[in-house]
């Protein structure tokens, strides 16, 4: 055997012992962790809130940066949800280029900022844009849907075997190469793998190998985890199953099984947590088979269970929240916040009318939240967001998350322990009331710090609705009070006579410490916690006595 040079062997042992104390130095992999039927996303190990935003589809290359970091940088965001597209990394089949990647996540921590990663590959918003030109033109290896009429529509299909090998090749690529850069420091906490998946004007892809598979019996792990909404067959052919919803979970399962094989193959390599986001489907449309209303085969509120069945390697479903109707925010929220199911709201509008949903939404111990269309490139994407694109689009979302951003880790503790709750201003603009341990919290909204004068007299600021707040319960009778345009009042829930023992304006410091600014009492108290347009952070204890 010829022997190793002496100056190969030191290079060598050198890299090696530098690989090992790199090692030994990691911060532990994201994970996602459940309590009681309660999420937290573990970010170096502890609990983390994504105070988030997204850029533009367009702002994924390096000279687009800087106005997308001006504009995290004045929202007071911590995490940065941005795409990385199939057509950017390999523009040639089989070469790579992953300069944009190694350019964001550097800049990323410059900017002590956290990524999100929105895989576009063969679908974004159901068509192939993203996909290489060698993909997009080539419909021979890369197949198209075909409608009902056999008529090539189009989005790609998910029977297409060279697509996925494609994609999942590419993919796999994607995680290798950020597990070479990045398993130290975890600057990329998550992965979306595809980005709104499904079909808008089909139903589902009526080509030869998908009618062949729609024959053929559901998998069993499908009929474990969804039942049909009207009686069917116990088994046999998914039409024999699900009747009239048999076209929309088939298609549901042919989605979810593509994307399920991309995400295992990157996790196989670096195992990140995964989601799907979603274009979502009226949440208060009573429920019936699809009918050209939505995109059908996307992880809709009621496929999620088989999304849960044929892709194992996705974490879970996140709504993209661009209905600003409170009814229809309180009914997505709830729909995806399940016990199998970690609530993370990937996208919301950036209008401002979506601001007083960070509260609600935290509130319901949520992993985070991004309005979207957050950086200063010249663009809105007015009417599903906001007309502006300048400081004044960003500031409604800037300063709520300037007050949670301090207790970020501690408020991510307090949803995984169950002590957050969270009320956001609702259209009709009525009080609202919730139970938290032995106390009833309630909320008004549009009143003067000391009561209104007439119907029509109301503060300044308020003509829209924007007030919310979110509470954490820290103590038997204590809790941390975040908020906004809402006047707060707490009874207790057995009816014991009640005060407030201490109410502390202040804010967390870096360590996680409490500081008092100032103590309330007299007018800023006798009237109930009126917190005004600018938000405000109260530590507030409450007594009961005895009469």
């Amino acid at each position: 055997m010829k022997s190793f040079p002496r100056r190969a062997l030191a290079a060598f042992l050198l890299t090696a012992l530098l690989a090992a104390h790199a090692a030994a130095g990691a911060a532990p992999i994201p994970r996602l962790l459940q309590k009681d039927g309660r999420h937290a996303l573990l970010v170096d190990g502890k609990p983390f809130t994504v105070l988030g935003v997204q850029a533009h589809n367009s702002s994924n290359y390096p000279a687009a940066l800087g106005k997308v970091w001006a504009a995290v940088k004045d929202a007071h965001a911590n995490t940065l949800e941005i795409p990385v597209a199939w057509e950017q990394v390999e523009p040639v089949e089989g070469k790579f280029d992953f300069s944009f990647v190694d350019t964001l996540v550097a800049q990323a921590r410059q900017h002590q900022v956290r990524l999100v990663l929105l895989w576009f590959g063969t679908w974004k918003n159901t068509g192939p844009q993203y996909t290489p030109e060698w993909v997009k033109f080539d419909n021979q290896r890369f197949p198209r849907m075909l409608d009902k009429e056999g008529k090539g529509i189009y989005c790609l299909s998910p029977f297409g075997a060279q697509t996925l090998q494609a994609d999942t090749r590419a993919f796999t690529a994607l995680m290798t190469h950020l597990k070479k850069i990045d398993s130290v420091q975890r600057t990329v906490i998550m992965v979306q793998v595809q980005n709104e998946v499904g079909t808008y004007g089909t139903v589902r892809d009526f080509g030869a190998k998908a009618e062949a598979a729609f024959r053929q019996p559901v998998p069993a792990a499908v009929l474990a985890r969804k039942k049909s909404p009207i009686p069917g067959a116990a088994s046999g052919s998914w039409a024999e199953v699900y009747g009239p919803y048999a076209d929309e979970y088939f298609h549901a399962y042919a989605m979810a099984s593509y994307i399920g094989t991309v995400a295992a193959a990157g996790r196989a390599v670096y195992d990140l947590p995964m989601f799907v986001n979603n274009a979502l489907r009226d949440p208060l449309e009573p429920m019936a088979p699809w009918k050209n209303n939505f995109s059908s085969g996307g992880p809709t509120f009621d496929v999620i269970d088989i999304y849960k069945a044929a892709a194992p390697g996705i974490d879970f479903a996140a709504p993209d929240i661009y209905m600003p109707e409170s009814g229809k925010v309180d009914a997505t929220l709830a729909a995806f916040q399940r016990r199998d199911n970690a609530l993370l709201v990937a996208e919301m509008g950036n209008a401002p009318a979506y601001a007083r949903y960070v509260y609600q939404i935290l509130g319901r111990g949520a992993l985070g939240v991004a309005p979207f269309g957050i950086d200063y490139a010249d663009y809105s994407n007015y009417p599903l967001g906001s007309r502006l694109k300048d400081k004044s689009m960003v500031e409604p979302f800037g300063k709520v998350y300037a007050a949670f951003r301090p207790m970020a880790q501690q408020w991510a503790q307090w949803s995984l322990d169950g002590r957050t709750v969270g009320f956001a201003e609702g259209d009709d603009r009525k009080p609202q009331s919730i139970e938290t341990g032995n106390w009833k919290v309630s909320v008004k909204f549009r009143e003067w710090q000391f009561g209104n004068v007439g119907k029509d007299d109301f503060p300044p600021g308020t003509e829209a609705p924007n007030g919310g707040a979110a509470l954490a319960r820290i103590g038997e009778n204590e809790f941390i009070v975040v908020g906004q345009n809402v006047r707060l009042s707490f009874e207790h829930g057995a009816g014991k006579p009640s005060m407030y023992a201490r109410v502390e304006e202040g804010h967390f410091d870096a360590t996680g410490k409490w500081v008092m600014e100032r103590n309330w009492n007299g007018d800023q108290t006798d009237w109930g916690l009126n917190l005004t347009s600018r938000p405000t952070v109260l530590k507030v204890r409450l007594g009961t006595y005895v009469h």
